[in-house]
C-alpha cells in the first residue's frame, strides 16, 4: 500500500517544531488550533508508528518524529522548488545581493542552491559586508537586495526577525569579566550598530571599560573573543563553538537592546527576479531563526 504525506501536513508540522509551539503554528498559518491538531493526528496516521511522545506539559519527538522532520524540510524544500521552477521557468537576468557576515555561512549557501536550481538563468551577485556597506549599495543601487540589521528606512524595507543584542565571551574561560578593573572589549571597526551598543549600555551604567581589540571583520572578532582578549556583543545568530553567551544579570553587565533583521530592496523598481529571491529569503531567514521571526 502506498502512502502519499501531505505537504499541507508536513507544512505544519515542520512549522511547529521550528517555532517551539503549534499554538505559534496556527497563528502563522492562518489556521485555527483544533485544525492543527486534526493534521498532527493525521500525520501519524500517515506515518503509521508515533511522532510525538509527552514531555512535562508540553510535546517532544519520537525517535521517529525526528526522522520524519528531517524528511519533512527536504521534502517541502524540493515541493517549493518545483513550484517555483514551474510558475517562472522564463526568470532570467543579474540579481545583485549583500548580507552581513553573521548570514553568510548560514543562509547564504542554502538560498543560492535553491534559487538556482529553480532558476539557472539567473546569475546571483552575492557581497558579503559590513552594515554602512550594504545601506550604502542599497541607496545607490549598487546592490539590488541586502539582508542587513535594520538600522534606518531604505528603499523598500521588510523586517523579517527582531533578535536580542547578547554579551559574548571565550566558552572555555570563566574569568573575562576582571574585577576592580575597566571591563576589556573587543569589537568590529566603527561604524558598528553592536559596538555603539555595547559602549552606551556601559555608560549609561556607570561601568568603566577600554577598547581591547578591534577587527575588521568578523572572523577576526570571534577568534578575540575565543582567546579572552574581552567581552562582546552579537546577537545569536551564527555563534560559533568557540564563543557563548555571557547573562547580563549576574555578571552585572547591563541589559541590552533588540536588533532588527530586514530585507532591502533599492528604490528603483522591484523585478520578479528580485522578489522571488527576496521571498526565499525570507523563508530562509523563518527557518533559521523561527524563536525570532516577525509576521510579513
Amino acid at each position: 500500500m502506498i502512502i502519499n504525506l501531505d505537504t499541507d501536513v508536513l507544512r505544519t508540522f515542520v512549522a511547529g517544531m521550528e517555532l517551539g509551539s503549534f499554538a505559534k503554528a496556527a497563528e502563522r498559518l492562518g489556521r485555527s488550533t483544533s485544525a492543527v491538531s486534526a493534521q498532527l493526528r493525521k500525520l501519524e496516521q500517515q506515518a503509521g508508528t508515533p511522532v510525538f511522545r509527552k514531555s512535562g506539559r508540553g510535546l517532544a519527538l519520537t525517535d521517529a518524529g525526528e526522522r520524519l522532520l528531517s524528511y519533512a524540510r527536504r521534502l517541502l524544500d524540493l515541493n517549493d522548488e518545483a513550484v517555483g521552477a514551474l510558475r517562472h521557468v522564463d526568470l532570467e537576468g543579474l540579481v545583485r545581493l549583500g548580507l552581513q557576515e553573521d548570514f553568510g555561512e548560514t543562509i547564504l549557501p542554502s538560498v543560492l542552491g535553491r534559487f538556482s536550481r529553480s532558476h539557472p538563468r539567473v546569475r546571483i551577485e552575492a557581497h558579503i559586508a559590513r552594515n554602512a556597506e550594504l545601506m550604502a549599495g542599497i541607496e545607490s543601487d549598487r546592490l539590488d537586495l541586502a539582508l542587513a540589521w535594520q538600522v534606518r528606512q531604505v528603499g523598500t524595507t521588510r523586517a523579517l526577525a527582531e533578535l536580542p543584542m547578547i554579551w559574548v565571551g571565550a566558552s572555555d574561560r570563566e574569568d573575562t569579566l576582571p574585577v576592580g578593573k575597566p571591563l576589556p572589549l573587543a569589537a568590529l571597526e566603527a561604524p558598528c550598530v553592536l559596538r555603539s551598543a555595547a559602549c552606551d549600555a556601559l555608560d549609561r551604567a556607570g561601568l568603566a571599560w577600554r577598547m581591547a581589540f578591534v577587527s575588521p571583520s568578523l572572523a577576526g572578532f570571534w577568534a578575540a573573543i575565543a582567546a579572552g582578549l574581552g567581552v562582546g556583543v552579537r546577537t545569536p545568530a551564527g555563534l560559533p563553538p568557540s564563543v557563548r553567551q555571557i547573562e547580563s544579570a549576574p555578571s552585572g553587565l547591563p541589559a541590552l537592546p533588540s536588533l532588527k533583521l530586514a530585507l532591502y530592496v533599492a528604490a528603483s523598481r522591484p523585478t520578479p527576479v528580485t522578489t522571488e529571491l527576496g521571498d526565499l529569503i525570507a523563508d530562509a531567514v523563518r527557518q533559521s531563526l523561527p524563536q525570532y521571526g516577525l509576521a510579513y
